[in-house]
């Protein structure tokens, strides 16, 4: 349960002693060795106790009373004989636990436990084999000393019980990734050159191996579409229900289901590079973080268990000197109902068991949590600040027009953009390249003279990216520059020939790019990223949840203003560079606002580190998922409005959680101490504090479950 703890096998924390968690989650759940240990141990542990049940029913209803028929001595001894077995083997960890607890100086619950029975349990064999040697004050109604094999038997089932069901519930909170790792085959269709095709075990599948894909099958690996056509379900991936088209040139990523069609793929990525297995080790990573609000609890579990002991200690002395005859077996009673009824299990289950559950639920969402902290931080977000392109729009930008000035001509000014532009990366260099050579013929193979003349005429030199602004290089000995008007005003070139033209342009959204070679306004490229259709949806959820939306985005005031009145967003910041984004993000936090920035995960890198919590939209790469808390598998705004009810309803079940737990402990320990007794003569067998005690546990186990099935 301890992040920190590390072992090469199964066993229980040192600190907190409860059952570790596995490092490397498996799909098949396989034999839980501990669950089945636990279990044979608490089905003896009940038929050796159903038979001490009747000397506690026989207080109550005398002729079953096993005492009056067979004598006090007869009786104590049968109850050592079967009260030993559960006490001393079913309830043997509880004991090296404990003993662990106290070795490590880290009390815990069971450091309570194995107190509690094992008092309750050596005063009963001292009170059987030398009953002499017991004071007076032991001694009831008839000079016997009362036993409580009984007690100790009840209680070390009932933890059993308690640990058998915190066992079960503990893997049906990993079933997420249980789930996930079952999309990927086993087998693998591979197709050789030749066109044969043979099965393959998946860990021999390699990178540019070349797979069949059959109709409802799932995919293997990551990889891109080489033929066929087909619908492909990602929705365990993504979270989104809808089938996806693909056909040549698409990506594909393991796990997801083919449709009808029959895809031929070439593998990318495999084994633990693929996006799935990548969602694994985060979801894996995320269950066994803490949040912050467990520091409440481990601080409280810090003075817990020593108040505990002393408040059992006094209230024993106090029943040894002020209850009524027997005072002293009073006094260990109360002592041990004490220690059982205080056992902080419920405490330290109430936050992992929500986390297990709200992160592995994120992950069949297509939400990806990194960490606890940043699923507690993401509940508090008064403000997200998103990205324009690929988080509000498509992020696959396409050249619409390309409007040339005085004197120039649209094909030489696209060639000559193009040629700047085929060494950058942004989206809307891509456009331009793609739309270059969408408008052009297809080229011949260029030879002698005339291919050399050509090659000369777009020889690329002296390239410069202008991050923000834009692009400049030398292209066949002429001076060419692609960006915006501050790039422009840098390079000397006055645009005021081309500003109606680009004003019509980002009054419909657009963005306009000013091309300008050597040092006269060429011609202007409008290009166009489509709004994703989920946007605004998306965007009503999250007004619905009460977060403003703030567009922060370096392309123009227009073209900017004109997407986020079309999404009705409630504030657009544009023209900020990428270095600047953050300082934004900074400014807002010093405003008093809670910031989420929700960018590509790489432009924004800065922005995304600075904000209270960093989300992703995710893309597939491993830069994505790695540099934020929180990856969206589907770059859609509709999964962080997902991300922010799952984070405020696991805080929700977290707190409901502390608050039973404390509640119950605040209620029961006064109760098991004889507070009440004086005025209401109530007073609790340490049976029924074993019982108590196993139902806050199974309490809040149930509690934690319920996120499985919220509605996000």
């Amino acid at each position: 349960m301890h992040p920190e703890i590390r072992r090469d096998a199964p066993g229980a924390c040192p600190i907190c002693g409860m059952a570790l968690e596995p490092l490397e989650p498996k799909a098949e759940e396989g034999e839980n060795a501990e669950l089945v240990d636990m279990t044979r141990r608490f089905w003896i542990g009940v038929a050796l106790t159903a038979p001490l049940l009747l000397a506690m029913l026989g207080e109550f209803v005398p002729a079953i009373d096993p005492m009056h028929r067979f004598g006090h001595a007869a009786v104590a001894w049968a109850q050592l004989a079967l009260a030993t077995p559960v006490v001393l083997w079913c309830g043997w960890p509880f004991f090296v636990r404990g003993w662990q607890s106290i070795a490590n100086r880290s009390p815990n619950m069971f450091t309570l436990i194995a107190l509690g029975t094992g008092a309750a349990w050596l005063y009963s064999v001292l009170a059987t084999a030398v009953p002499s040697a017991l004071p007076p004050s032991f001694r009831g109604e008839g000079g016997a000393p009362p036993l409580y094999f009984e007690s100790a038997a009840v209680i070390v089932t009932l933890v059993l019980l308690g640990q058998v069901l915190e066992l079960r519930a503990r893997a049906q909170t990993s079933g997420a990734i249980r789930a996930l790792l079952k999309l990927a085959p086993k087998v693998a269709h591979r197709v050789d050159a030749a066109d044969r095709e043979s099965d393959v075990e998946l860990n021999f599948v390699a990178v540019a191996d070349t797979l069949r894909i059959r109709p409802g099958e799932n995919v293997p690996v990551d990889g891109v579409v080489l033929d066929g056509a087909s619908h492909v379900d990602e929705s365990l991936l993504t979270g989104e229900p809808d089938p996806v088209s693909k056909a040549k040139g698409a990506s594909l990523s393991a796990g997801t289901t083919n449709g009808s069609g029959t895809l031929l793929m070439r593998a990318q990525r495999v084994g633990g590079d693929t996006l799935l297995a990548q969602i694994v080790r985060l979801v894996a990573q995320a269950q066994r973080s803490r949040a912050p609000v467990q520091r409440l609890a481990d601080r409280v579990s810090a003075w817990f268990v020593p108040s505990v002991v002393v408040i059992a200690v006094v209230a024993a002395i106090v029943w040894a000197l002020f209850g009524p005859p027997p005072q002293a077996a009073n006094a260990l009673l109360a002592a041990v109902s004490v220690l059982i009824i205080a056992c902080p299990c419920a405490l330290g289950l109430a936050t992992p068991m929500s986390i297990m559950v709200g992160v592995g639920r994120g992950a069949l969402e297509g939400v990806l949590i990194k960490d606890a902290a940043a699923l507690e931080r993401l509940e508090k977000v008064t403000t997200l600040v998103v990205d324009k392109t690929g988080t509000l729009t498509e992020g696959r930008p396409s050249l619409q027009r390309v409007l040339a000035g005085n004197g120039f001509d649209e094909a030489d000014v696209l060639r000559l953009a193009a040629a700047v532009e085929d060494a950058s990366e942004h989206p809307l260099a891509r456009a331009i390249v793609a739309g270059s050579r969408l408008r052009a013929p297809q080229a011949a193979p260029l030879v002698g003279a005339l291919g050399a003349a050509a090659r000369a005429r777009t020889r690329v030199v002296d390239f410069v990216a202008d991050a923000g602004r834009g692009v400049s290089a030398r292209v066949g000995g002429r001076r060419v520059a692609v960006g915006n008007e501050q790039l422009m005003s840098a390079e000397g070139v006055d645009v005021a020939a081309l500003a109606s033209l680009a004003a019509d342009a980002r009054a419909g959204g657009a963005t306009a790019v000013f091309v300008g070679v050597d040092g006269r306004a060429a011609g202007v490229l409008v290009v166009e990223d489509a709004i994703k259709p989920t946007t605004s949806d998306a965007i009503e959820a999250l007004r619905r949840a009460h977060v403003r939306v703030i567009m922060l985005t370096g392309d123009d005031e227009k073209t900017a203003r004109a997407v986020g009145t079309a999404l009705g967003v409630d504030e657009v910041i544009a023209g900020v560079l990428p270095q600047d984004k953050a300082a934004t993000i900074e400014r807002l936090q010093r405003a008093g606002q809670v910031v989420a920035m929700a960018g590509d995960g790489v432009n924004d890198a800065p922005a995304l580190a600075r904000a209270d919590v960093g989300i992703a939209m995710g893309t597939g790469s491993d830069v994505a998922i790695e540099s934020a808390p929180v990856t969206l598998v589907k770059g859609d705004l509709r999964g962080i409005a997902r991300a922010l009810l799952l984070s405020r309803a696991t805080m929700r079940n977290i707190r409901q959680n502390l608050a039973f737990a404390f509640g119950y402990n605040a209620l029961g320990v006064p109760i098991a101490a004889g507070v009440f007794y004086p005025a209401l003569g109530l007073l609790l067998s340490p049976a029924l504090a074993s019982l108590a005690m196993s139902l806050s546990s199974v309490s809040v186990i149930g509690n934690a479950l319920r996120l499985r099935t919220v509605k996000l």
